[in-house]
């Protein structure tokens, strides 16, 4: 990613931190804020930068997907399904269940990206009217199948929504015990240890969208597989004519993409809330590829745009704690609904191409032709 794409970014983070920081600076310590917004914005910012990782697959492969949103969706609802399942008819302890349900999630989000694979690469149907397929099939689906299941008559569980066995864990990293011998008596130093490492207490998937992040850039990168996705993505012919089977790098990349987006779609019910709410991700989905083309087609620049929206969203959250003290002059930031609205701002101004020109692969949402 270019600089002068990182250095808006970077602008961008420390204004929306700024803002918070000015505002509830009264109440807290800035570096408490601060860290406390860090911790928010890669939390919110997880289902996020796996939807723009999905993104990045499918379409360096040469397969557009704007069905990420439906696959997320869909992952969504049958991994807490299958949490709940498992939990109260099979017996399961919650642990397990979990863990199931974010297996579950995940698998359902590969097959949502199969199905998405044979309408674009073996049907050659419109991608775009494809992904648009993907998206409302979703809805139906798991608004249809969330009354049946829990409300209609006859319900397996008699017409109501049985508690979830839980939420996946935060995992503790010990900074703070690491750094007590150099701080020693130091109350003031002990504190701000203590507020940085809020960073680092992240939960499984969250911590694991961020090493997938980097794990990926190696893999497109570096490895002779992401060689080849990249060649079937900007030149599919040339690829042909070498020995690569451009169907199947193509299917296989999408229905991996499809799993990125079902580990975003468990994020939602597994890792953050432990329920479900038809339209449930609220448009993440095609935030995801605003995030996708911000990055140019990047795991990292994804990322680091995901990081934007991120902010944003815990602008939002930070905005209710401190709503109290906020000065008569910026009367507006008590509005949720205002200040909700900026990360959709953001994607209207990155995909109207006012930040900078994004290149996508030659032949995306080009089907191939032997």
């Amino acid at each position: 990613m270019d600089w002068k794409r990182f250095g808006f970014i970077a602008l961008i983070i420390t204004v929306l931190f700024g803002v918070v920081v000015m505002v509830g600076q009264v109440k807290q310590p800035p570096l408490l804020i601060i860290t406390s917004m860090l911790a928010t914005t890669i939390a919110v910012a997880t289902p996020l930068t796996l939807g723009a990782l999905s993104g990045v697959y499918c379409e360096r492969a040469g397969v557009v997907n704007i069905g990420i949103e439906g696959m997320m969706l869909t992952a969504a609802f049958f991994g807490w399904l299958g949490a709940i399942y498992m939990f109260h008819i099979f017996g399961f302890a919650a642990g397990i269940s979990i863990a199931l349900g974010v297996f579950f999630a995940i698998i359902t989000g590969g097959l949502m990206a199969l199905l998405h694979a044979m309408l674009s690469i073996t049907f050659k149907v419109d991608q775009i009217i494809g992904g648009t397929v993907i998206n409302i099939l979703a809805i139906g689906l798991t608004g249809f199948l969330n009354r049946q299941l829990f409300f209609g008559k006859g319900s397996v569980f008699g017409g109501s929504v049985p508690s979830s066995p839980g939420v996946l864990p935060t995992i503790h990293i010990p900074i703070t015990e690491l750094f007590t011998s150099i701080c020693g008596s130091s109350e003031v130093c002990l504190q701000n240890v203590q507020a940085i490492n809020r960073v680092f207490d992240q939960k499984p998937i969250a911590m694991g969208a961020i090493l997938l992040v980097f794990l990926s850039h190696y893999i497109l990168f570096n490895t002779r597989w992401g060689l080849r996705t990249r060649a079937v993505g900007e030149h599919p012919k040339a690829a042909d004519t070498v020995g690569i089977n451009v169907s199947k790098m193509r299917y296989a990349n999408v229905v991996i993409g499809g799993m990125f987006a079902g580990l975003a779609g468990a994020y939602f019910t597994i890792e953050s809330v432990p329920s479900f709410e038809p339209l449930l991700t609220n448009g993440r989905g095609f935030i995801s590829l605003a995030a996708m083309i911000f990055g140019n087609w990047t795991p990292i620049g994804a990322w680091a745009a995901a990081l934007v929206f991120g902010a944003s969203q815990a602008l939002l959250i930070n905005m209710q704690i401190y709503r109290d003290v906020i000065p008569p002059n910026w009367a507006f930031l008590q509005e949720s609904y205002i200040v909700g609205l900026t990360p959709y701002i953001l994607t209207m101004f990155i995909l109207t191409g006012i930040i900078g020109k994004t290149t996508p692969p030659a032949a995306d949402g080009v089907p191939y032709e032997k």
